[in-house]
């Protein structure tokens, strides 16, 4: 018995886009202003940068389609938090930012979305 894994994995960066999505127009109607999305390094990728005012914000996208294992709020390991850290760091390096900056994370379970500020 054979798995096709890719069409596995493609579908699960779909929805992962489509997660993405909706935690970005959920963000802007909440009034924060989009600055920019699937920023990628070699250690780690930032899901959405936000603004708030002087504020910019790193957010962690979550998206779970069930809510088994805890659901999209318990999906982020201190791995994933290290990475988007030490990702933010460098974006902030690149742009030559010197910003307030905060860690947010966007969850989506069963089309519920959960924003948690200052997640970690």
């Amino acid at each position: 018995m054979a798995f096709n894994i890719g069409n596995k994995a493609q579908a699960s960066h779909e929805q992962g886009q489509l997660g993405e999505n909706q935690a970005r127009k959920y963000l802007e109607q909440q009034g924060l202003t989009f600055v920019d999305q699937n920023v990628r390094y070699p250690f780690g990728e930032i899901d959405l940068i936000m603004q708030q005012g002087k504020e910019v914000i790193f957010v962690e996208v979550k998206y779970r389609s069930k809510s088994h294992f805890g659901g999209a709020v318990n999906a982020l390991s201190k791995k994933q938090i290290q990475r988007l850290r030490r990702s933010a760091e460098h974006y902030m390096q690149v742009n030559k930012m010197d910003v307030i900056c905060r860690f947010d994370l966007i969850a989506i379970d069963t089309g519920q979305i959960h924003w948690l500020k200052n997640a970690f």
